[in-house]
């Protein structure tokens, strides 16, 4: 080889591979090169033992599948773009024309749009269950049910169910049928930290790596982790032949927060009982929706199955504040900034209509505000809540 251009491309020198440091190494790739056609043949990626192409995985997307497997105690894991598209990609593996889908009513609302709006072209049907009553669930099983999502705890309102109740549930009906009915937990919320998802018996535990495993709130991926290879497989398949992948780049970005992962989730925690114990004492507000307090939906569920808590909390406005004082409320906030998503490192808040989100009654009046406590003082916290309160009178 004389030519420059060619000499560049097909370089002789080889790094040595015995380096070693704290942080996985990042590897970007698209086109993956074989030392044989023979090998090119033989390589699967399926059980990590090979590489084939980007899309179906580098060292770098492998190393982050086993550890959020070890997280969350699983067995398997597939990375999707964002947390949506793993929960689209459950959805679009295991359900088929004829079938239906039960979801919380409470469950979170792009879930839902895809279920009601873009399942419903293909012919297959959903229910909306009360998340709190496993019976409701229980009742509404029918011959078509094929795949049920829990929510735990549930978007927005932040009520918790007896998860392990609604899984047995499901798996008292599935020893009437042939087909089996599989459960679906979407454990954004619980991180792999609050609870271990698979002792509750659920068949796939789906994360926003997004959220606690990032931490920066500058990273989408999402993740579908599950102890049964042949679900595995289904799901892993199904993300092959739709093209989805994960940039090496964002896959250690994830790697990279998640050694602080469990410090963060405590911290913000803690934080977020002390603002939800202070909202308490606030005539403003007529209720604060946290697991952790005493009255609030699904609180001994709560105290029974979990260790901790993300960073949400919600409160209801009294009726005597219209939506646009709340909103002045909102927009009165400086350090709390507007904004969707929650676990990095910045306080956000967004009000919500809850009632055009649930097919089922609302038992709060007024209107309510979402909060994501991030990692700031909790004193000055409160104090920016204060002087928001202030200001709309």
């Amino acid at each position: 080889m004389k030519d420059i251009e060619t000499q560049i491309i097909h370089h002789a020198y080889q790094a040595p591979g015995s380096f070693a440091a704290a942080q996985p190494p990042v590897h970007r790739a698209s086109t993956v090169v074989f030392d044989s056609v023979r090998a090119m043949h033989e390589s699967d990626w399926r059980d990590k033992s090979a590489y084939t192409y980007g899309l179906h995985g580098t060292p770098t997307t492998f190393t982050l599948e086993e550890r959020l497997c070890t997280l969350e105690g699983g067995r398997f894991c597939t990375l999707a773009p964002s947390g949506l598209a793993a929960i689209t990609l459950v959805n679009m593996a295991l359900l088929q024309a004829g079938d239906e889908v039960l979801l919380p009513d409470n469950v979170y609302g792009p879930n839902a749009s895809f279920v009601s709006v873009e399942l419903a072209k293909w012919g297959i049907t959903h229910q909306m269950y009360d998340p709190l009553d496993a019976n409701d669930l229980a009742g509404r099983i029918n011959s078509a049910t094929r795949l049920v999502w829990i929510e735990a705890a549930g978007s927005v309102s932040l009520e918790f169910p007896d998860g392990p109740a609604l899984v047995q549930a499901v798996a008292q009906a599935n020893t009437r049928r042939d087909r089996k009915i599989c459960t679906v937990l979407d454990n954004t919320w619980g991180a792999g930290l609050a609870f271990k998802p698979f002792e509750w018996g659920v068949d796939i535990s789906v994360q926003a790596l997004t959220k606690y495993p990032s931490g920066g709130a500058d990273v989408l991926m999402g993740s579908v982790i599950t102890r049964d290879p042949d679900l595995h497989s289904t799901v892993q398949m199904t993300h092959s032949r739709l093209g989805l992948g994960v940039a090496g780049d964002d896959a250690e970005r994830v790697l990279r927060g998640l050694p602080s992962m469990r410090l963060r989730y405590l911290r913000q925690d803690h934080t977020t009982r002390e603002l939800a114990q202070w909202a308490q004492s606030k005539s403003e507000f007529s209720r604060v929706l946290h697991p952790a307090l005493a009255g609030s939906p699904g609180h001994e569920a709560f105290s029974r199955l979990c260790d901790g808590a993300a960073c949400l909390f919600s409160v209801v406005f009294d009726k005597r504040f219209s939506r646009e004082k709340v909103e002045a409320f909102c927009d009165a906030l400086q350090l709390f900034q507007l904004g969707y998503s929650w676990a990095g490192p910045m306080s956000l808040v967004v009000p919500y209509q809850l009632p055009a989100m649930r097919t089922l009654p609302v038992p709060y009046d007024g209107v309510l505000v979402r909060f994501a406590v991030g990692l700031e003082s909790p004193r000055d916290l409160i104090e920016d809540l204060e002087q928001a309160l202030a200001s709309i009178g």
